[in-house]
């Protein structure tokens, strides 16, 4: 559980080969934290992962754990506080692009990748939201993206999926506040990963490091919501009161 000083001891992170999501956990390593668990469906590319991370006096272990698999949520966070205690602090990171011109006309495709976004993402957060009520404290984060702030042609599902999980955590984050657990929701921009390797940056564009370090920050600092980088916040309470047909001409997708 969190020390004398609220540092949590064990980080658990779901999509344990999230670039943005890796980057957090370990800006979040202290002194103090004594456990990490890398939920990855992926074992082989989660080890590496963990390779990275692994130092004298902290254990690095990987887990298999699969997003889409909203049946075995609950069971999966019950063996992870059987095995290593409380939970102190979850990212919830795992997430799938998607091929635009398949979920823009494919309902296979569609239904798919919101299924992973969007449901598996709710259906883990419950989960873990669950497991914090019982312990009677804990901190959430959850990577969501400005792609929901007003979802974009370029990708539609993808944004539509991020429009739905931010809205469900701040609703959801509303009714934990008063049980004793925090949920912060992380609004990044473009963001230079293996998720985005070969597209064009869009502006304002950052890194993982960097959003790691204002997610640290944010979390330390009591936030309920940070946007990554922090003017993003400001250009989209322009961006998203803009008229239509203007908003469609703007060179964002």
């Amino acid at each position: 559980m969190n020390n004398a000083v609220g540092e949590a001891q064990t980080i658990v992170l779901l999509g344990g080969n999230s670039d943005i999501g890796v980057a957090v956990v370990k800006a979040a390593i202290t002194s103090f934290t004594r456990t990490v668990v890398l939920a990855s469906r992926t074992y082989d590319k989660g080890e590496q992962v963990a390779a990275t991370i692994r130092r004298d006096g902290l254990d690095v272990q990987v887990v298999a754990f699969d997003g889409a698999d909203t049946a075995s949520h609950e069971g999966f966070v019950d063996a992870l506080a059987t095995r290593f205690g409380d939970l102190d602090l979850v990212v919830v990171a795992f997430a799938a692009l998607g091929d635009p011109e398949a979920t823009r006309t494919s309902p296979m495709a569609a239904a798919e990748l919101a299924h992973v976004n969007f449901t598996g993402a709710v259906s883990s957060i419950i989960a873990v939201g669950n497991r914090l009520r019982a312990q009677g404290h804990g901190a959430l984060v959850v990577l969501s993206s400005v792609a929901g702030e007003r979802v974009r042609q370029a990708n539609p599902v993808y944004g539509g999926t991020k429009a739905g999980l931010d809205g469900f955590c701040q609703g959801y984050g509303d009714w934990l506040a008063g049980q004793g657990v925090r949920m912060l929701v992380v609004r990044p921009g473009f963001v230079h990963s293996a998720m985005t390797a070969g597209m064009k940056a869009a502006p304002l564009s950052t890194t993982p490091e960097k959003v790691a370090e204002v997610t640290v920050k944010a979390l330390r600092g009591r936030r309920r919501t940070v946007w990554a980088p922090p003017l993003l916040q400001v250009l989209f309470s322009v961006l998203r009161h803009l008229p239509g047909p203007v908003w469609r001409r703007l060179p964002l997708g």
